[in-house]
């Protein structure tokens, strides 16, 4: 019998052709999903007939309620081996396969460094200007040598941002809930206290997972112990910031400014405030999404379909 797979969110419409779906295309009708569903209740309507789901990251949410309204689901599938968005107790109770995939490199460190750069040299700034008839440069920039790079976070992303910091000759600090001064020293990276951490800072970067442990961990008081000249950078997930705390940061120059990926709410709202503040420099989600990792996302869908199919799951999350 031919399974109905879905894939979500491929608002780029590059699924297809990141990988060879040949070898489930037999056993599976395929049908793309280029814009996002929403909601539960729309997620629930257009997928109810759909065995088998791909889902990218966390844009489309599978908590309970979805899940125990989608009988028909029997295979869902989390670009990554980990996603917050999917009740995993929900789905193996069910009976559902979670299955993750393989990743690549780093791309999520590249972008905070590259809103560090920008922050600093504010070299799009000045590329917008160059080509809108300016002659010369408006701004003066920050050398990153010497500055002190404050890790949130010494995982395999933080530890890349530490490479990266040390090349630029930065002095680079690090501290997390769990972190030892033991890992930091094996890192390359001096541990500080998590106040001497915000204190010491000239660009925060954070690199710690959203869980319950550290939504919120960064607030008033955070933000209250970092230098006016200090610059915040996210690029791990929205809710690690409390918002409010850092809106109020930013529009009243506490510190000197922020880089972001992420958000509370993705897409970032037309009308919201960080849109309009001069000293933050935004992009849409950009941590994950290079070509190599979409080749790797789809890729190993593919296997996971095929793999299931044939009656041994991989890669299995449930």
């Amino acid at each position: 019998m031919v399974l109905r797979c879905a894939i979500l969110d491929d608002y780029q419409n590059v699924a297809l052709s990141s990988a060879d779906w040949s070898k489930v295309a037999g056993d599976v009708e395929i049908k793309v999903f280029n814009a996002h569903l929403g909601g539960s209740g729309r997620v629930v309507a257009a997928l109810k007939d759909f065995a088998v789901v791909c889902a990218m990251r966390e844009r489309t949410v599978f908590p309970r309620d979805v899940i125990e309204a989608l009988p028909a689901l029997k295979l869902l599938i989390t670009s990554g081996m980990r996603n917050a968005s999917i009740d995993l107790a929900a789905a193996k109770e069910r009976g559902i396969v979670v299955c993750g995939t393989p990743s690549f490199g780093s791309g999520t460190a590249v972008i905070a460094t590259g809103l560090m750069l920008e922050l600093a040299r504010r070299i799009g700034y000045e590329n917008a200007r160059l080509k809108a008839g300016a002659q010369w440069q408006s701004t003066m920039g920050l050398d990153l040598e010497g500055m002190t790079l404050a890790l949130l976070g010494l995982g395999k992303l933080g530890s890349r941002m530490a490479e990266i910091g040390r090349a630029f000759k930065m002095s680079v600090i690090a501290w997390s809930q769990n972190l030892t001064p033991e890992k930091c020293a094996a890192a390359g990276v001096a541990y500080a206290s998590r106040d001497e951490l915000f204190r010491r800072a000239d660009f925060v970067s954070i690199h710690v997972q959203l869980s319950d442990r550290t939504r919120g961990l960064v607030g008033v008081r955070e933000f209250g112990l970092m230098k006016n000249t200090a610059y915040l950078i996210n690029t791990s997930r929205g809710p690690i910031v409390e918002e409010a705390a850092m809106l109020s940061a930013l529009r009243d120059k506490r510190i000197a400014g922020a880089g972001l990926d992420v958000f509370d709410v993705e897409p970032l709202p037309a009308d919201h405030l960080l849109r309009r503040l001069d000293n933050v420099v935004l992009s849409p989600h950009l941590g994950y999404v290079t070509a190599q990792n979409y080749r790797a996302f789809y890729a190993g869908m593919v296997e996971d379909i095929r793999a299931f199919l044939d009656g041994a799951p991989v890669r299995v999350l449930t």
